[in-house]
């Protein structure tokens, strides 16, 4: 079962709150009850009234909130509020990239208390889904767009505009009590997850002849995710070639506590995870083409030295919604601004140097359409020359 996560900013009237939930319902997913039971309050003049809705429910108990504690607003209010940026940007895709979505959402959320912003986890290919179809302003994918979705959105009469945003590099990672394991190269990597290895490779031992007779367990997103796709297609050779007797989740919380009560645990996500959690895993060096065992850090990611598995993220913003809801537009530019650099970095991901953020803000600007990657591969790929 696809995992989703809902976030629900609403800093504006009680309808946008409602109307919000109702296009959660409408898209047949299932939502996370966030503050304890799911009820949320609004953080400004409405603070005091609760926004009583369950977001697991078709049935929303509108009669619960007593519409008489709504302020109502002045002329004077009402003239400055038409000025004001308002709107509603709906937003899915890439766990990975979902943390820097929600940080960015709350700081432009508070330039902007007006808009309403949704954020759904559904994986890179299922942002890439509801894109397509036109469900959505953005999608968040930590790998570029395929063929084939590039042909699903052309037969839907969708363009888009594609934009990088920030470097990661993927992280293989092990139980803190592991001691054997320290540096895997390609081939390593390659002997654990071909489909081959599947009832052949089950041991650490399996891997390596020095290494312990210990049963191997993995821990890996699913096959929406597009670190799956990156993954595999830079230790594989071809995207979505795995072995299939793993956990798998969208939900890197979920590969996180696999791998920590796992002794034999090995799994892999993006670095901002592995950082978060680093007191509770231990990360592999991975040897990279010039020979060296390198681990994943910011500088070994901006430099390149993290080789095979530093990788590009993006968001896609349907070009429909640049033009017609200044709120999506305004929510782009945002992840350009020079701010918007500190923010990645400070949540540990890797901020596009200035030079190549000014070319992705001049793409945005100009409203540049389709792919730089017509392969659909961003590996051994220098983003600066595609701009």
């Amino acid at each position: 079962m696809v995992f989703y996560e809902y976030i629900i900013f609403a800093r504006s009237l009680r309808t946008r709150l409602i109307l919000s939930c109702l296009i959660l319902q409408s898209f047949g997913t299932q939502p996370l009850p966030y503050e304890g039971a799911g009820c949320y309050k609004f953080r400004q003049a409405l603070s005091r009234t609760t926004a009583c809705l369950s977001l697991g429910a078709l049935a929303l108990s509108i009669g619960a909130c007593n519409p008489t504690e709504l302020p109502v607003p002045s002329e004077d209010e009402t003239a400055e509020s038409e000025n004001v940026l308002s709107g509603t940007v709906i937003v899915d895709g890439s766990s990975t990239v979902f943390p820097i979505t929600d940080l960015m959402t709350e700081e432009f959320m508070q330039r902007n208390p007006n808009v309403g912003i949704i954020i759904g986890v559904s994986g890179s290919g299922g942002g890439f889904d509801k894109l397509c179809e036109g469900d959505i302003d953005i999608a968040n994918a930590s790998r570029p767009i395929g063929p084939e979705e590039i042909e699903d959105c052309t037969e839907n009469g969708v363009e888009f505009v594609e934009l990088p945003i920030a470097f990661d590099g993927i992280s293989v990672v092990i139980n803190p009590e592991n001691d054997w394991a320290t540096c895997l190269d390609v081939e390593d990597l390659r002997r654990i997850w071909e489909p081959a290895a599947l009832g052949s490779v089950m041991s650490w031992h399996s891997v390596r002849n020095d290494f312990p007779d210990e049963p191997l367990s993995l821990y890996a997103p699913g096959n929406e995710s597009g670190t799956f796709d990156y993954f595999t297609e830079v230790v594989m050779g071809e995207i979505g070639k795995s072995r299939a007797d793993y956990v798998a989740s969208e939900d890197d919380n979920v590969l996180v506590q696999g791998v920590q009560t796992d002794i034999g645990g090995l799994g892999y996500f993006g670095f901002a995870y592995f950082k978060e959690n680093a007191d509770a895993l231990n990360v592999l060096e991975i040897r990279n083409p010039a020979g060296s065992c390198v681990a994943p850090s910011a500088e070994t990611i901006a430099d390149g030295s993290y080789a095979p598995l530093s990788r590009p993220l993006f968001i896609y913003v349907k070009k429909q919604s640049l033009a017609t809801n200044p709120a999506v537009a305004a929510f782009a530019q945002y992840h350009l601004e020079s701010a918007a650099r500190t923010l990645i970095e400070d949540i540990r991901y890797v901020a596009l140097p200035q030079g190549l953020q000014e070319k992705v803000r001049r793409r945005l600007d100009v409203g540049t359409t389709g792919s730089m990657f017509s392969e659909g591969s961003a590996v051994g790929v220098n983003i600066s020359d595609r701009l």
